[in-house]
């Protein structure tokens, strides 16, 4: 279980997408969440995603400017993984 950095909600982890801060202060997506670097953890809705990037949530959090174009593949990279649950569930029976 993660804390989703937006709502505020413990999740499981296969519900959440890692965004990742790396010593050189890069922010990227963390999809195997495994890179090295402090974590937070978003929740693969849209809704969240259009939410961090309104509110720059992940400046706050890393306490850094990050560039609009970040947010920008965030929020396309959460619409793709929701899609891709919806076509093809989410991978428990």
């Amino acid at each position: 279980m993660r804390k989703d950095i937006v709502s505020g909600e413990m999740k499981p982890k296969k519900e959440l997408v890692r965004i990742v801060k790396n010593k050189e202060d890069e922010v990227s997506i963390d999809p195997t969440g495994k890179k090295s670097g402090r974590g937070a953890y978003l929740s693969l809705e849209v809704a969240a995603a259009k939410k961090a990037q309104g509110e720059r949530i992940f400046d706050q959090v890393f306490g850094i400017k990050i560039p609009a174009q970040f947010y920008e593949e965030l929020v396309k990279y959460v619409d793709h993984q929701a899609a891709r649950r919806e076509l093809f569930g989410d991978g428990t029976k």
